[in-house]
């Protein structure tokens, strides 16, 4: 084999990596919610989120295509620059797995990889237009759209069930989450394993494997979806914690609600070819279903803090992506110069991690700022 094509393994194999950081630092996407009321235990959740995260990437195919030759130019992609755009993804989730924030790892993929083709391939490699039309008008609609629905879906709930004692309707709800849940999972499965899907397809186009605008092989659908489905059964722990505490008191009928409208924009989107962000349409539906509760609490501290990561995901990956690139573009030498400061900073995380570990005994505990909200009487 020649340097290429050694570079191409390199590529596929960070890839992989990159949907298994995105399989953990997802699973709250699904989870969060069914874990925070109970209706599944924290270690059976990531179990059936796992095995449907694997079902769901054998459902479409559309995301991946919009991946492979749809905000970039294939022909203009080099295997260094995915490469490079991999590590900025991978580095960004790391970054905000240690802070339990459910940042988007759609977004980071999107911005690792266009600063990086931005950088080797000057900006007219970057099809900005289907950048806006496919990812920003998306990433600003999608959890307005879920907060919405799952408002409604969370008020229309409690007025159906009022003159329902409460443990039927506490148990009854709950007995719906172990589907809402699954179907949330099936969803994941179905929109984020494409994006890696697209990722390798790419790699194989660039690298001269396969023919510009072609979808990818089915070896390429069963390692996506058992890598995600492989991180997903890691366990996100911190970002559940999030997501299922910091942002509301969940109840079983907002559970419930919030994962019926979050599946319902993300099947909708995945149809569409629409790479949106599962980690926004989720938060989104937990706020609405929040809002959508009368005297429910709703921790605005926490939820700006989420914006925040949000709004600097996509230039932060850029960033990375791009100095990967630049550094990569140097030869083998910086190729390896990159994956071992990547190799590095991954270890370095997870030691950081483990000065204050979130595991599944203690998940369902409020999580730092949560704490620090309620000593300063924040929480509304």
């Amino acid at each position: 084999m020649d340097s290429v094509s050694f570079l191409l393994v390199a590529v596929i194999l960070t890839a992989l990596a990159f949907d298994f950081t995105n399989g953990f630092h997802d699973t709250a996407n699904s989870m969060a919610t069914s874990i925070a009321t109970g209706a599944l235990s924290p270690r059976t959740a990531v179990a059936v989120a796992a095995v449907l995260n694997l079902a769901g990437a054998f459902l479409s195919t559309e995301v991946a295509r919009t991946i492979s030759n749809g905000i970039v130019d294939d022909a203009e992609v080099s295997p260094v620059m995915i490469f490079a755009g991999l590590i900025g993804a991978i580095l960004w989730n790391l970054v905000t797995w240690l802070a339990g924030l459910p940042s988007s790892s759609s977004h980071a993929l999107f911005g690792g990889l266009i600063g990086a083709v931005w950088v080797g391939s000057g900006g007219s490699a970057v099809r900005f237009t289907a950048i806006v039309e496919k990812i920003v008008v998306p990433a600003l609609a999608s959890p307005v759209v879920a907060c919405a629905v799952a408002m409604l879906a969370t008020y229309l709930a409690y007025v159906i069930t009022c003159r329902v004692a409460a443990g039927v309707t506490r148990k009854g709800f709950r007995a719906g989450q172990v589907g809402t849940a699954s179907l949330v999972a099936l969803a994941h499965g179905t929109n984020d394993a494409q994006k890696t899907m697209g990722v390798i397809t790419l790699a194989l186009i660039s690298g001269g494997v396969l023919g510009h605008g072609a979808g990818p092989p089915w070896w390429v659908v069963l390692s996506a979806g058992l890598a995600i489905s492989l991180g997903t059964y890691a366990g996100g722990w911190r970002i559940i914690r999030t997501m299922g505490k910091g942002l509301t008191d969940i109840q079983p009928p907002q559970g419930f609600a919030a994962e019926t409208s979050a599946t319902a924009v993300i099947l909708a989107s995945s149809h569409l070819g629409f790479p949106l962000s599962t980690t926004q349409v989720c938060t989104g539906s937990i706020l609405g279903a929040g809002l959508g509760r009368r005297l429910a609490q709703v921790r605005w501290g926490t939820a700006g803090r989420i914006a925040v990561s949000w709004l600097l995901t996509l230039p932060s990956a850029a960033a990375v992506g791009g100095v990967a690139a630049w550094v990569a573009d140097r030869g083998n030498g910086g190729v390896a110069l990159v994956a071992g400061v990547a190799i590095a900073a991954a270890v370095g995380f997870y030691a950081l991690s483990r000065r204050s570990p979130v595991s599944p005994d203690n998940v369902n505990e409020p999580h730092v700022p949560e704490r620090a909200e309620r000593s300063l009487g924040t929480t509304v």
